[in-house]
């Protein structure tokens, strides 16, 4: 799950992280109370979508010289005059895709004294089992480039969670970044507060560029990007609450009121498969036959008829399928319950597009047996290549 900028700066805040003052605004009269309240001399008008590169983003509708979505001005009556252009507005940036993401709230933030940028960020590193820390002396808008053209300015090293932050820590952080003295110090004791908020609020991914330091020499983290472990927000409800639904699919939404593992593409072969590692053999196999996926969908192991039947009728809802492939192996997970919820699901949304189903494993026998008494038109596959090669022929021949 992800949040706003301003909810990172304030999650982090409560665990003494130094961040600028800074209010939302859902609306323009609240972005000028917002800089009434911070006095200036300087704002900035920061668009607030879960997408990064809002800097260099441009906004739909407004000429090839128009600033992005981070701003800086020097009035309330700037703040009102840019706010009043940015919030409705759709801000395209190169994570957000073509399409974009409406604007719907600002965070109006006191403008800061810059002298360096630095990157830093804590995710998790799976093969370590461990919190990996990433700096870099090249922090702000380029550091994708930075990663790409001159790798060996970003340093990783990671720290073990059976003992924590210790001095080394600090002192790799610092060494990395280039700090001496009192900044050295300010890097340690930083270093120290997003590891405990990383592992206390079960982050999955904790972002901080840039992370500056200030004309009177104090670091202070200018923009903040956290993802959390959806599997562990039973333990956050105040976490779940800052959940905005709006900077979702609506497809995913509705997946995850039924335990779904579910994420929109752009393909046009909607699948439908029951475990991980075998849906993402799915979506590269229909790649391998010249289509694209539509989806990642794993149902689950424990799937029933209505898991099922949701999951169909999420995947016929998106109006870019023009072809479906349900892919299931029955180990856990019997044909036969995942034929029915197919039949089921078909009945009542109706089918208008191709669909090929390859039933394999536990009942495997039965569940064709269902899908073929149906009385369904449904392709028939063998295997998971017959099924693929099949579905993607169905569609071209469609087109």
């Amino acid at each position: 799950m992800n949040i706003h900028e301003h909810q990172a700066k304030a999650v982090l805040a409560e665990f003494g992280v130094a961040v600028p003052r800074g209010y939302p605004a859902f609306s323009v009269d609240e972005a000028v109370e917002a800089a009434k309240k911070l006095g200036g001399p300087v704002f900035v008008v920061k668009s607030q979508i879960h997408a990064g590169g809002r800097g260099k983003g441009r906004f739909e509708g407004l000429g090839p010289d128009a600033k992005g979505g981070v701003r800086v001005v020097k009035s309330a009556e700037d703040v009102q005059a840019n706010a009043a252009e940015m919030l409705g507005r759709v801000l395209v940036t190169h994570q957000t895709g073509p399409k974009g993401k409406q604007v719907n709230r600002l965070y109006i933030e006191e403008g800061a004294a810059i002298a360096k940028e630095f990157y830093l960020s804590l995710l998790v590193d799976r093969e370590t089992s461990r919190v990996s820390v990433v700096a870099s002396t090249e922090g702000g808008m380029d550091i994708e480039e930075v990663a790409h053209s001159t790798p060996d300015k970003i340093v990783t090293f990671s720290i073990d969670p059976a003992t924590g932050v210790w001095p080394h820590h600090g002192r790799a952080l610092s060494g990395a970044l280039g700090l001496k003295g009192d900044l050295a110090k300010q890097a340690a004791k930083l270093l120290g507060q997003l590891y405990e908020a990383f592992v206390a609020k079960d982050m999955a991914m904790l972002e901080v560029n840039p992370l500056i330091v200030t004309a009177d020499d104090q670091l202070r983290v200018l923009d903040a990007k956290v993802s959390f472990d959806s599997n562990a927000l039973y333990r956050h409800p105040d976490i779940v609450a800052l959940r905005d639904e709006t900077e979702e699919d609506p497809k995913e939404i509705e997946a995850s009121k039924f335990d779904l593992s579910y994420i929109a593409l752009d393909g046009e072969i909607g699948c439908m498969v029951n475990g991980a590692g075998l849906a993402m053999a799915t979506m590269d196999i229909i790649k391998l036959y010249g289509a694209e996926p539509a989806n990642f969908l794993d149902v689950g192991g424990g799937a029933d008829e209505a898991k099922v039947t949701a999951a169909f009728k999420i995947i016929i809802a998106d109006p870019n399928v023009k072809g479906i492939l349900v892919n299931i192996f029955g180990g856990i997970a019997r044909c036969d319950i995942l034929a029915q919820g197919v039949v089921a699901a078909v009945k009542q949304v109706g089918l208008k597009v191709p669909l090929v189903v390859r039933l394999e494993g536990t009942n495997a026998e039965l569940g064709k047996k269902i899908i073929n008494e149906s009385g369904l038109n449904v392709i028939a596959a063998n295997d998971l290549s017959d099924g693929a090669e099949k579905i993607v022929k169905a569609v071209r021949g469609a087109q």
